[in-house]
């Protein structure tokens, strides 16, 4: 681990955090130097696939079954479902946004695993605190926001309510337009992604910290009267990042069906 590395480093006991490459960057383990290398990183998101694919798979069984007691993973599967259905897509796309239950389920759970990797002991890494994955995250809901717009409204519909909105005085419309079209082809994608990426990263260098100062206050017997405090703000955090973790799902899946949504009724 790299807090215990970093803790241990330099004859043990000093207080010694790791640098930030040292906490995001993992060494190859397949395909080294090559554009299909294959680190911790990757291995977690493959995890994740598997995981949110093994989660359906087993309350779908569970539902056909027949049985009168749901599962446990039944009750948290439909319990997320029913939790997209109502709280984003009704709230954002209206009735005409059900057909896009099963893209904004799976985005809503995929992205809940990977962050909450950070706070599950031997990986204690969110995968979301490298851009990567993110961006790309980003960039699918960009191509399907615009796809969905051009075939809802067609080509000049849709860049005409993407780039006049109603109710703009004529004298204004050049520079509105030139500030919707910013928004919505750069803005928008890499605000999506960094705010992920940024509130992962921050959550994860907060617990790196705290986790340095108690394995460095463990081992310095003047200083032992505080360590509580720095062990007690690890838990803290530790609880605080599983909040973030649900919190940060649900604003990329909300903003998600905003931006599809959007597209699909520009009136709204």
């Amino acid at each position: 681990m790299n807090v215990i590395l970093a803790a241990e480093e330099g004859g043990g006991g000093g207080l010694h955090f790791p640098p930030i490459s040292h906490l995001v960057e993992w060494p190859g383990i397949l395909f080294k130097d090559t554009p299909f290398e294959v680190n911790k990183v990757v291995l977690l998101m493959w995890a994740a696939v598997i995981i949110v694919f093994g989660l359906f798979w087993a309350a779908g069984r569970a539902a056909s079954s027949g049985r009168l007691v749901p599962s446990r993973v039944q009750m948290v599967v439909e319990g997320g479902i029913d939790f997209v259905r109502k709280d984003i897509i009704l709230q954002t796309m209206g009735p005409a946004g059900m057909p896009w239950t099963p893209f904004l389920t799976t985005i809503f759970f995929f992205v809940f695993v990977t962050n909450i990797f950070e706070v599950i002991p031997g990986i204690q890494f969110p995968v979301n605190a490298r851009m990567a994955l993110p961006a790309f995250l980003a960039l699918m809901v960009w191509v399907i926001f615009n796809v969905v717009g051009v075939k809802s409204q067609g080509l000049g519909g849709y860049f005409k309510s993407m780039l006049f909105p109603p109710g703009v005085p004529k004298a204004l419309l050049p520079l509105v337009a030139l500030i919707e079209f910013i928004s919505t082809v750069f803005v928008r994608p890499f605000s999506l992604a960094v705010r992920l990426f940024a509130n992962m990263l921050a959550g994860h260098l907060l617990l790196v910290t705290f986790a340095v100062l108690s394995a460095a206050l463990w081992t310095a017997a003047p200083v032992a009267v505080i360590l509580p405090l720095p062990f007690a703000m690890l838990v803290l955090l530790t609880g605080f990042e599983v909040l973030v973790a649900i919190l940060q799902a649900f604003i990329f899946t909300i903003l998600a069906a905003v931006y599809i949504g959007g597209a699909m009724h520009p009136e709204h």
